[in-house]
Formats: C-alpha cells, structure tokens, sequence
C-alpha cells in the first residue's frame, strides 16, 4: 500500500546565469517516470484550493512555476502537509494519494508534470470513495 512517506520531493538541477537561471527536466532522470502530459494551474485567487482527488494508475510531479502553495497528502491513515515555493523544487505524487493543493497565494502557478494522459476513469474525486478504494473495497 502506498503512503505518504512515498511522496518524495526532488530537488531539480539550476543552471544559473546572471541573466536567469533554467532548470531542466527529462523523463526518468530528475523525474521518475516517463512524461505522457503537463498541464500548469493559474489564476487562481490567493488562498484557494485545487485538486482533492486520488489517481489509480497515474504519477504526478508537481513544481511552483511561480509563487506558492501547499500539498497536503493523505493515505487514509496519516496526512502530511508540503509546501512548495521554488521553482526547482518538486514533488512526486504516486497513485493511491489523495492529494489537495491549498492556500496558493496570488499569482501562483502550479506546473504539473504526469505519467498518464488524461483519463477521467483514473481519478477518484469522493473521498469516501477513495477510503473503500484503498481499503479493497
């Protein structure tokens, strides 16, 4: 069973530049898996949430483009709270997390890398759902 001592942060290579830095990122070496999609949140009012769902099949690695938020994970069991605020810092989320990104603040941009394309049958969005899913029911 995966829990939330799985989600790892990973913190990216810089390039640094007195004319600004860049930060790659390649499928299975700063992030662990192959890259099928990335898609980035924005315009997103200061202090609201994102996410609150589960993926069956699907990684996720997620960065603050810009700004900052908060990822908090649960496993149905324990929960814990990651805050993102560097550009080249990331967090992997593996399937079998509920995970909910909060409190961003103004102008943040979540920058999500993941391993599947888009598949509504992979998510699960009810929490409740989510507990009988983890616990084979």
């Amino acid at each position: 069973m995966t829990t939330t001592y799985d989600c790892s942060i990973f913190e990216l290579p810089q390039i640094k530049s007195r004319a600004g830095n860049i930060t790659p990122v390649h499928n299975n070496l700063e992030i662990p898996f192959d890259i099928k999609r990335i898609f980035y949140l924005y315009d997103i009012p200061g202090g609201e949430s994102r996410g609150a769902h589960a993926h069956k099949e699907c990684h996720q690695f997620l960065i603050a483009a810009s700004g900052s938020f908060e990822v908090l994970l649960d496993d149905g069991r324990t929960k814990r709270l990651i805050q993102l605020n560097r550009p080249y810092i990331g967090l992997h989320i593996p399937p079998g997390i509920w995970a909910s990104e909060i409190n961003f603040s103004s102008g943040s941009i979540c920058l999500v890398h993941a391993s599947h394309t888009y598949d509504e049958g992979d998510y699960i969005r009810d929490y409740e759902s989510y507990l009988a899913y983890i616990n084979g029911k």
